[in-house]
């Protein structure tokens, strides 16, 4: 079984990011749209399937409507808005675990297992 799934966590706060809204799209076409849960996951892997259409995925996290819901002072505009991470998927049966970490002023991510 492919699957594909994020993970989202708030350095700045220390703790999984709760009611982040995210987007998958696969080129224009949006696949899924999930929001995370108290964990900072969706309540279900984004895509689970027998197969992984192979391409360039693209995954929106809403970090600014993210942060000024918890109460976080952002500048206007905020210095992160929407991230955006595009990446490939070459293995079509492949697991993806593409996990953000995110404060307001910066984020990393990677391929997680």
């Amino acid at each position: 079984m492919a699957r594909l799934s994020t993970h989202v966590l708030d350095t700045s706060r220390g703790k999984p990011a709760k009611g982040l809204a995210i987007d998958l799209h696969f080129g224009a076409k949006l696949i899924k749209s999930a929001v995370t849960n108290v964990d900072g996951r969706t309540d279900e892997a984004l895509v689970s399937a027998d197969r992984l259409e192979i391409g360039v995925y693209e995954l929106t996290f809403h970090a600014g409507d993210y942060f000024r819901a918890a109460g976080v002072e952002l500048a206007d505009p905020p210095f992160l808005d929407l991230v955006v991470v595009r990446f490939g998927v070459a293995d079509p049966n492949g697991n993806y675990h593409v996990p953000l970490l995110l404060s307001p002023y910066g984020y990393s991510t990677y391929r997680g297992a």
